[in-house]
């Protein structure tokens, strides 16, 4: 006997716990292939949204893309802007601005709030063209709203129109009569404290005109970044009132706030305060993070007390461990201290202590080998990076080569070319390097097989 058809309720929860994306499109697609009917079946929305989040998590967007048209062209459905929004936010973190874009041109009746959703996953993919041309689509909208303007004075912060746009922003808004909120004012207030020499008491102007005139509550943000400030500039008094402040507003300070100014005191070598405020945290029941751990380490090495920063490494803080900033700090310091060895264990003992080495940790050590002429340790170092498709830095690589080209040991560097090449990673400025350094070599001038061999490589 046959089993029953699956209902459009049946198919929702099936799709939901198939956890195969590739298994649960071919569900969706063909959901009763043992009782085929000329009767379309009755998709909904809840299975449209469950199966677009698990292609996109399995980065499967071609089939997403094909979801998404099934539902666009659905007569019985209309496509609700959540699930737009939704499919927009996925595409920018994936980093698919171009497919973004087409997926707000494609809905039948996008609003303000899809197309703010559009901006700010433009602004995420950095793509400031596309954002740009964008812009004065929004008069279709009924004109911007202070979602907009708070997307818009935020790309000031990584693109080269800088402060004075973003205040020329804040300005039409308010002109406009639309309202900042605290979004707009953190969002301003974060970019003045990126330049506290310059911009700091305009960011406390800010503020003020936050409070007495909009009467709008700096909020764990907007404090966290005027601490970074003023900690910055060295004035720790107004940090701590700052501190103070958040405690009277009935703010929760954060891990983020007891690191800046642990971290700020401790670079200030104002050592007991700092470990005073750490205290502190503690015992106001404040969990540390990983970048607790870091800023101890940092200290540590500071400090050259290569015990307490193995103690942070092996157990953390509240067993919390650092992460793989924390391992290249240390890394970093071992190198520039000479210790190239101890800096080599740590960094194969990485994936046994559950923490993966990153782009940067390859380049310290690489960096640390060139340093202390390590070649072979280097140039083992080297392939890995180029297994691993990390682009060492380019001064660097210039380094080592003319360090090679200089010890004569051209055997040597023809491995290395040979490696380099083959990862794609001899620039032009390398080239020089090898050909100034190697044609002023007497050892090659009267060894013509050896310089045809570089030649090859």
């Amino acid at each position: 006997m046959s089993s029953k058809p699956i209902s459009p309720f049946r198919l929702t929860s099936l799709l939901r716990s198939t956890k195969d994306p590739t298994l649960a499109l071919e569900l969706f697609l063909n959901p009763n292939p043992m009782h085929p009917t000329t009767r379309p079946f009755r998709y909904s929305l809840r299975s449209y949204d469950i199966l677009i989040t698990k292609l996109a998590r399995a980065k499967l967007f071609p089939q997403m893309d094909q979801i998404l048209h099934h539902l666009l062209h659905n007569t019985r459905l209309q496509v609700p802007e959540p699930l737009l929004c939704h499919v927009i936010t996925l595409y920018a973190r994936a980093r698919l601005p171009s497919c973004a874009v087409k997926t707000f041109l494609s809905a039948p009746s996008p609003s303000l709030k899809s197309f703010n959703t559009l901006l700010h996953a433009l602004l995420t993919c950095k793509d400031f063209p596309s954002l740009k041309r964008l812009i004065p689509r929004v008069v279709l909208f009924g004109g911007p709203d202070a979602c907009t303007y708070n997307i818009l004075i935020r790309a000031c912060a990584v693109t080269n129109n800088g402060i004075t746009h973003a205040q020329n922003l804040f300005d039409e808004m308010c002109t406009c009569g639309i309202r900042p909120n605290q979004v707009t004012f953190g969002t301003l207030i974060n970019l003045l404290c990126k330049e506290p020499n310059l911009h700091l008491k305009e960011a406390f102007k800010v503020k003020f005109h936050m409070e007495r005139v909009f009467k709008v509550k700096p909020n764990v943000f907007v404090y966290t970044n005027l601490i970074k400030g003023v900690c910055e500039v060295g004035d720790f008094d107004c940090a701590f009132r700052l501190k103070d402040e958040m405690v009277r507003n009935n703010l929760r300070l954060d891990a983020i706030v007891y690191n800046t100014l642990v971290s700020a005191l401790f670079k200030a070598g104002k050592k007991d305060l700092g470990f005073t405020i750490l205290d502190e945290m503690k015992s106001s029941g404040v969990k540390p993070d990983a970048v607790t751990c870091n800023v101890l380490i940092g200290e540590f090495c500071r400090d050259g007390n290569l015990e307490e920063v193995y103690r942070v490494l092996d157990d953390g803080v509240e067993g919390v461990k650092p992460d793989v900033f924390g391992y290249n700090v240390v890394i970093g310091w071992l190198c520039k201290e000479g210790k190239w060895k101890e800096a080599d264990d740590l960094f194969r003992d990485m994936p046994r202590r559950q923490c993966v080495p990153d782009v940067v940790t390859y380049r310290t050590v690489f960096d640390g080998f060139c340093q202390w002429m390590q070649f072979e340790e280097a140039r083992l170092v080297l392939e890995e990076m180029i297994f691993k498709g990390y682009v060492p830095c380019s001064s660097s690589l210039n380094e080592f080569v003319g360090r090679l080209c200089k010890e004569g040991n051209f055997e040597f560097l023809g491995k290395v070319l040979s490696g380099m090449s083959g990862g794609g990673f001899c620039n032009e400025d390398v080239w020089k390097t090898v050909v100034s350094l190697v044609c002023q070599s007497e050892k090659l001038l009267g060894n013509s097989e050896l310089f045809e061999e570089l030649v090859l490589v």
